[in-house]
C-alpha cells in the first residue's frame, strides 16, 4: 500500500461531542481502515517539574500540548510506519511510562480541542471538521463527566470552567471554526452530518482504490 492515508481533523470545545462524532464514524468502517488519534494523549511531559507546579497546568491552552511529537507521529503514520502513542496520567499530571503501539491505517482521525489551532497540523489534514455545540450543553456535559469520572466537586468544575475553560475556548478554540471544511452542529446527535461525512470518507477511499471490508 503506497497511497498516503487520509487525515481528518475533528475539533470543538469541551463537551461538544467530538469523541461521539468520531466514534460514530469509526463504527461505519472496519478496524483495518480507520484509526483514531486523540490529541489528549499528547499533553507535554512534566516529569521534570515538582508536583505542585504540575497542578498549575492549564490544559485548555495550546502550549499544554506536545504538538511537535504529535506531528512527528502523524508524519510517520502517513509513511505507513507504526508509532508508540504516549499515555497521559491525569492523577500525576504528567506523561505515563506506558505507551500504546499504533499501526498506520487508511484513514486517520485526529480528534481534540486544539487540532485546528496549529497551522502545521492543519496542513497535514485532508478534511477539517468543527463540532459546534451550544455552551450551556457543553458545560452540563463537562460537569457530569468530571463529577462521575474524575471525582470533582460541582464547585470546582464550575470555577475552572468560568476562570479557565471558557476564556480559553473563546480565545483559542472558537476562532478555529473558520478553518473548518465542515461544521457539525449539536455533535453526536447530528446523524445526518455524521452520515454525510462517512459517505465523503468512503468516496475518498473508493477514489484511492480501497474498499472497506465492513
Amino acid at each position: 500500500m503506497n497511497e498516503r492515508p487520509v487525515v481528518i481533523g475533528v475539533a470543538g470545545g469541551t463537551g461538544s461531542g467530538k469523541t461521539t462524532v468520531t466514534r460514530s464514524i469509526i463504527q461505519q468502517f472496519s478496524d483495518k481502515t480507520l484509526l483514531m488519534l486523540e490529541q489528549d494523549f499528547y499533553y507535554k511531559d512534566q516529569s521534570h517539574l515538582p508536583f505542585e507546579e504540575r497542578l498549575k497546568t492549564n490544559y485548555d491552552h495550546p502550549l499544554a500540548f506536545d504538538n511537535d511529537l504529535l506531528i512527528e507521529h502523524i508524519e510517520k503514520l502517513l509513511n505507513h510506519e507504526s508509532i508508540e502513542k504516549p499515555v497521559y496520567d491525569y492523577k500525576l499530571h504528567t506523561r505515563s511510562e506506558e505507551i500504546v503501539p499504533v499501526e498506520s491505517k487508511e484513514v486517520i482521525i485526529l480528534e481534540g480541542i486544539m487540532v485546528l489551532e496549529d497551522a502545521r497540523l492543519r496542513d497535514l489534514m485532508d478534511i477539517k471538521v468543527f463540532v459546534d455545540t451550544d455552551a450551556d450543553i457543553r458545560i452540563i456535559r463537562r460537569l457530569l463527566r468530571d463529577i462521575k469520572e474524575r471525582g470533582r466537586t460541582i464547585d470546582s468544575v464550575i470555577e475552572q470552567y468560568v476562570n479557565v475553560v471558557r476564556p480559553m475556548h473563546l480565545q483559542f478554540i472558537e476562532p478555529t471554526k473558520r478553518y473548518a471544511d465542515i461544521i457539525i452542529p449539536e455533535g453526536g446527535q447530528n446523524h445526518v452530518a455524521i452520515d454525510l461525512l462517512s459517505t465523503k470518507i468512503q468516496r475518498i477511499l473508493d477514489e484511492k482504490g480501497h474498499s472497506d471490508d465492513n
